[in-house]
């Protein structure tokens, strides 16, 4: 079975959204023991946002039902997209996932750029109408840039869970098995996550149910 960690490496040279604390990281030796100390936020590098990131009745990041976290995920390659992220990008491309994962053209980028491909509130309307739980994208936000927040705000309103600055770059279009475990912050509207994808053994890895599918 082959896994992929779709979670980017964390370091000090680590993009950080605008307005959020800097990342640091400093390491201390002293009779052959190594500590680090780190200085982040909750939504630095590959991270989960939890309802209560926006919703302040919303659940905390370390009451996110393991059930949402962990199962079938499909990888949506948009990685020809360059802007806003509409319903008809999306349309007849979810299959039935409950999980859904977004490559786009950020997928691997080390530089921030205001102008990431995002979720426009057709599309994040279109993603709840389908029944998805779970949704993950390879930018620094599920959001545009300045964006007012109403996309999250409909998404984690109604407990969709949000993943952001994951690396999909190595990562062909299909379904996989999704392990995606944030720090058990306790009372805390996000944290850093580590996101595992693996190969569904004996299935086409365009398919949902055994059932081979075009992709």
């Amino acid at each position: 079975m082959a896994f992929h960690d779709i979670t980017r490496a964390f370091d000090g040279d680590m993009m950080v959204y605008p307005g959020d604390p800097a990342i640091s990281v400093k390491q201390k030796e002293e009779k052959g023991c190594r500590v680090s100390a780190l200085s982040l936020s909750t939504h630095s590098g590959t991270h989960l946002d939890a309802p209560s990131h926006y919703i302040s009745s919303g659940i905390t990041v370390d009451r996110i039902p393991f059930e949402t976290l962990m199962g079938e995920a499909r990888v949506i390659d948009l990685s020809a997209n360059f802007g806003s992220i509409g319903r008809y990008d999306l349309e007849g491309k979810v299959k039935g996932a409950k999980r859904v994962l977004l490559k786009t053209s950020f997928s691997g980028k080390r530089s921030f750029t205001d102008n990431y491909p995002h979720l426009t509130n057709e599309a994040a309307e279109y993603l709840l109408n389908e029944g998805v739980i779970f949704i993950g994208i390879d930018t620094p936000s599920i959001e545009s840039f300045g964006g007012n927040g109403s996309v999250h705000t409909r998404l984690l309103s109604n407990n969709v869970i949000c993943a952001e600055l994951l690396d999909l770059s190595f990562v062909t279009a299909g379904v996989y098995n999704m392990i995606a475990l944030p720090l058990r912050l306790k009372g805390l509207d996000g944290a850093p996550a580590r996101i595992i994808l693996s190969d569904i053994a004996g299935r086409e890895r365009g398919s949902v149910g055994g059932e081979k599918e075009k992709i």
